[in-house]
């Protein structure tokens, strides 16, 4: 067969490479290059190169991250420093003392409201607190206060007084005189706020420099140079903790410590250590030394009242020594300071001798960076902790805090918050609150001899003209909260309700006047539905014909009770509503009459302050004004009385309950205080329930009542009652004679005491003195010279 048969492949020539070997080979050489680079790509670097190539990596997502951590933790510092740095409590103040020259008050009374504000009595005063008193002047530095109206400097003054009054005020820089001066007020507490942290927020130039250079002596001396850490500190601790084998000291600068408390936990891990120097460089970066120590000052942990952490060096004072922080000698400081290495730990109230062990040391420090010389530091070593009785921020009114939160609601609404650091001032008066809860607290206890145990009382004064709450005292534990019976406590008031039924007829002065003859004989009164009801007097006796004004001064029931029915049960009623008691709170039925309506020690003193301002009423109020914390005053109280009875009427119902003083149910008050013309009326609930007391001077309308909240008998009338914590107070309070301005259409007659008990017109001796009706006419005359039993009364 031919090889060029058809269909055959044609033959290679033996030289000739067939195109697939060539493509074989080629990828045969592709295969080795591949896995020769194979091989040098599983090769391993050397380890500097490699650890070269893993650290600029992770520095540089560490630095993305550092960065990224470090913009986070700087807003966080600026929107805390440049916005509210602290949550400040509402600081609640007593009222401002005003001094004129020309006051009606007296050398021992201004002395009563130094002692109550802590200033310290001294031979020569030299500093801002201090005052000496002779028997005619008084020299004090009145303390720097910032009033509602802007802030005033200390002030050295001298005031120079007779036996009533306040004759001078003299500057004893100026060396001229003075028309008035104001006395700083007394800082009552704080109220309650959202969180459990309390603070008194100062400026950095309010701390005095001697605690900030035992505070940097003792917890930073490098503060001025360092960057918010510092490395000399933290090797100076680690030195001293390797030598004593545990942790002594740390190394920690102020600016560190800060960035802890106000942004950071307390866990102990390097991450918050870490944090927390990076805070601390940011601080020292953003802003100025003074800046930061003025945040730590305030911020510092200082430790517990009442359950609440105490913040700052300035509230630190006021707690441990009951004194402003720029008041505070040497060893107090050195003590406070020595606390912030542990509050706990060295607190002077649980461990003196531990306190004082660390505040010697704070001295010692303080003389070898020669900041005191040896004899400073020995004459503070050698002094006594010297802390207040019963150290706290200051004495708690829970009664009165209550009325002033009561009222913050209804005048400032939505514009307070208990943490927004706003300031204020209220009408509360230091020495009368101080004064009548010690009448109550050492009254009470002997009181419970006759009612027997369970025994409680409760206060309220007020301003007689103003209205303004002085005082109140919701317990016979002042200081605890809980149910403030001057507020809450409606209890039956008995005779407390008689002089509205009196002043109801002498609103009519065509049939009634303190002379008019009343039946003290028996009477027996028939209800709607059968019952019958025979009034007596609390002596069971009758008297027969007695005269309106002794029926009220002697607080005789039946009396009382014909006048009521003869004047109608609805005239009274409408007294009592003129006189400010709400309506609801009024039963219409005979036994109104004596006292069958139960009112609350404030409701009680909002009727007695319209009857004795001569018929003016002015609204029971605390509050006086309220100042944010940029000096914006929020609220401000204005005077307002509104005449709501006669004045004539009023004038002379007061004049009967002077009377009630000087020879009836309160004659108790003349054997010390027949001077000072008080009016009074005591008041006594069925069974002896309730045991009352208005009394009436030129300052004050003070309500006590004594009691059980068990409603069970004390066995006290008002008069063995309530009305001896009255007395007790008086005696330490100094009261105010009582002058009541002559009102028109008033006269004095002369009047005789008939065989009956009626009272008649004198007359025959010589001398005239009219009695004028209404319309101007003469109603009556006299022209007998009084004899010395006849009585001068009032008639209009």
């Amino acid at each position: 067969m031919s090889s060029n048969h058809k269909g055959a492949a044609p033959k290679k020539s033996p030289t000739q490479k067939p195109a697939t070997r060539s493509a074989k080979a080629k990828t045969r050489v592709k295969g080795k290059k591949r896995a020769t680079s194979r091989k040098k790509r599983g090769a391993k670097k050397p380890l500097g190169q490699r650890l070269w190539s893993i650290g600029w990596k992770l520095g540089l997502v560490g630095l993305v991250v550092f960065g990224t951590i470090g913009y986070y933790l700087d807003q966080v510092v600026q929107d805390r420093f440049e916005g509210k740095l602290f949550d400040l409590p509402t600081v609640v103040y007593a009222r401002v003392l005003d001094l004129s020259v020309g006051d009606e008050i007296t050398l021992q009374e201004v002395r009563n409201e130094l002692d109550v504000l802590n200033y310290r009595k001294v031979r020569q005063p030299k500093r801002p607190g201090e005052y000496a008193a002779s028997s005619t002047k008084i020299e004090l530095i009145r303390r720097p206060f910032e009033f509602t109206d802007g802030a005033e400097s200390d002030r050295h003054v001298m005031l120079y007084f007779d036996d009533v009054s306040l004759l001078r005020i003299q500057s004893r820089e100026k060396q001229g005189d003075l028309g008035f001066l104001r006395i700083e007020p007394k800082m009552l507490g704080m109220l309650e706020k959202s969180t459990d942290e309390q603070r008194l927020f100062l400026r950095r130039d309010q701390f005095p420099e001697f605690l900030v250079d035992a505070l940097l002596a003792t917890e930073d001396r490098d503060f001025y140079q360092h960057d918010g850490i510092s490395p000399v500190a933290i090797a100076r601790a680690l030195v001293a903790n390797v030598r004593a084998g545990r942790t002594v000291q740390g190394g920690s600068t102020l600016t560190q410590q800060l960035a802890k408390n106000l942004f950071l936990t307390k866990e102990r891990t390097i991450w918050r250590k870490l944090r927390e120097a990076y805070i601390a460089l940011i601080l020292d970066y953003r802003y100025s030394k003074d800046e930061i120590l003025e945040a730590y000052l305030n911020e510092v942990y200082l430790g517990q009242s009442g359950g609440e952490a105490v913040h700052g060096f300035g509230l630190a004072a006021r707690l441990y020594f009951g004194q402003p922080v720029e008041e505070l000698r040497i060893d107090q400081l050195a003590l406070l300071v020595g606390m912030v290495k542990g509050p706990s730990y060295y607190n002077p109230i649980r461990y003196p001798e531990r306190a004082k062990e660390r505040r010697d040391l704070v001295l010692r420090l303080m003389m070898q960076q020669e900041f005191l010389s040896a004899s400073q530091f020995e004459m503070a070593a050698s002094r006594g902790l010297d802390l207040q009785k019963n150290p706290r921020i200051a004495s708690r009114q829970p009664a009165y805090f209550q009325q002033v939160q009561r009222e913050l609601k209804q005048q400032v609404g939505n514009a307070f918050k208990s943490d927004s650091g706003i300031r204020v001032f209220t009408s509360l008066d230091p020495v009368s609150q101080d004064k009548l809860e010690k009448a109550i607290a050492s009254r009470v206890p002997k009181l419970e001899k006759t009612a027997g145990q369970g025994l409680e009382a409760a206060a309220i004064a007020v301003d007689r003209n103003t209205g303004e709450i002085r005082a109140m005292v919701g317990g016979k534990r002042a200081g605890y909260s809980g149910f403030n019976r001057a507020l809450s406590a409606s209890r039956p008031i008995g005779s407390l309700v008689k002089p509205a039924v009196f002043l109801t007829a002498l609103e009519q002065p065509e049939q009634y006047d303190l002379a008019t003859t009343l039946q003290d004989k028996p009477v027996t009164l028939k209800g709607s539905q059968g019952n019958i009801w025979t009034p007596r007097n609390y002596d069971r006796e009758f008297r027969g014909d007695v005269p309106l004004y002794e029926a009220l001064a002697k607080s005789l029931n039946v009396p009382t009770v014909r006048l009521g029915m003869s004047l109608g049960i609805k005239n009274v009623a409408d007294s009592l509503v003129r006189l400010g008691i709400d309506k609801n709170e009024i039963r219409h039925v005979p036994a109104m009459f004596l006292g069958a309506i139960s009112l609350t020690p404030f409701q009680v003193s909002q009727m007695y302050q319209t009857l004795t301002n001569s018929g003016r009423q002015a609204p029971l109020s605390a509050l006086r004004s309220v100042v944010s914390v940029d000096g914006k005053i929020l609220y401000q109280s204005l005077p307002k009385a509104s005449q709501k009875v006669p004045q004539q009427a009023a004038w002379l119902t007061t004049y009967a309950m002077k009377k009630g003083v000087a020879e009836g149910t309160g004659r108790f008050l003349t054997h010390q205080f027949a001077w000072a013309a008080l009016a009074g009326k005591t008041g006594t609930s069925n069974d002896t329930r309730d045991s009352w007391f208005v009394g009436v001077d030129g300052r004050e309308v003070t309500t006590i009542w004594v009691g059980r909240d068990d409603n069970k008998s004390t066995k006290l009338t008002g008069s063995s009652g309530a009305l001896r914590v009255y007395n007790d107070y008086l005696n330490a309070r100094i009261p105010e004679k009582l002058t009541l301005p002559w009102p028109k259409g008033i006269t004095m007659v002369g009047f005789s005491q008939a065989r009956s008990g009626a009272l008649e017109l004198d007359c025959g001796n010589g001398f005239e003195l009219p009695v004028w009706d209404e319309t101007g006419d003469i109603k009556a005359s006299c022209d007998s010279q009084p004899k010395q039993w006849i009585k001068n009364l009032f008639n209009w």
